[in-house]
């Protein structure tokens, strides 16, 4: 632990939390691969740094998801049928996702992250034409694919918006009411996903200190003080920049992370 290694913290925290804003995303993309890049700077075993990026990514989308969500509730933006039926599977999704992360070599996980954030990409790329609505699937359909998002999400150590945002939008769902939704799965499936990472990471032989399981708590602490504080600038960015613009730009970006891990 070091000075240098802090602020890198505070100013990650705080472009996740613009990002964040201006976006609607919880961070994960941003947050796990510049943990994979700061982590040895701690003194971090390189065989586990991978999960604990996952699982601290995952820790800090409870506070983003949990604050957007509670403030999409109190606005009237969260379609409870949604919530009632993506929420089981999302959960679920969540620990399974965890789980498949400890079962795969350390070696091969950042190129299995890296697969999942290229598909992202091209589905954002995707999603910003215009699509024809669908109806709503039944609520059966609807808890297996919650369970889908949830494992995906939890793998990549996301809050699963880039997911079901689209997902929801695509079936009729209006766009605030499927940002809000999603805000509230999203959380959940942190929530089941870091509990996840947490169980597991007690059964490895190498945590640093002031970690619980795989989550790093000076990595935590330090990227939610200050993403907290810029959602904010985000939010108030995103009514003057054209968001086609910068959706597209993000995907690029997306596309040379992914790039870089399956390197």
């Amino acid at each position: 632990m070091n000075i240098e290694f802090l602020s890198l913290l505070l100013l990650l925290g705080g472009f996740v939390g613009i990002m964040a804003g201006l976006l609607g995303i919880g961070g994960g993309l941003i947050v796990v691969p510049a943990l994979l890049f700061l982590l040895p700077m701690a003194g971090i075993d390189p065989s586990i740094s991978m999960h604990i990026a996952l699982a601290t990514s995952l820790a800090s989308i409870i506070v983003t998801s949990g604050s957007s969500a509670f403030n999409h509730f109190r606005l009237g933006n969260v379609d409870m049928f949604v919530v009632k039926w993506l929420m089981p599977g999302v959960v679920v999704g969540g620990f399974l996702g965890a789980n498949i992360a400890d079962w795969i070599p350390s070696q091969y996980l950042p190129k299995v992250f890296g697969v999942i954030v290229l598909l992202l990409a091209i589905q954002m790329l995707f999603s910003i034409k215009g699509k024809t609505e669908r109806a709503m699937p039944g609520s059966g359909a609807t808890v297996v694919i919650g369970t889908g998002i949830g494992m995906v999400s939890s793998l990549a150590g996301i809050g699963g918006g880039s997911l079901s945002v689209p997902f929801l939008n695509r079936h009729g769902v209006e766009m605030r009411r499927a940002v809000g939704s999603s805000s509230v799965c999203g959380c959940f499936i942190a929530l089941s996903g870091m509990v996840g990472f947490i169980l597991n990471g007690y059964k490895a032989d190498v945590l640093p200190a002031y970690s619980l399981g795989y989550v790093y708590l000076p990595a935590l602490i330090g990227i939610t003080s200050t993403s907290m504080l810029t959602t904010r600038i985000g939010a108030k960015l995103a009514t003057s920049m054209p968001t086609v613009r910068l959706k597209k730009i993000f995907a690029v970006f997306l596309m040379f992370v992914a790039g870089t891990m399956l390197l």
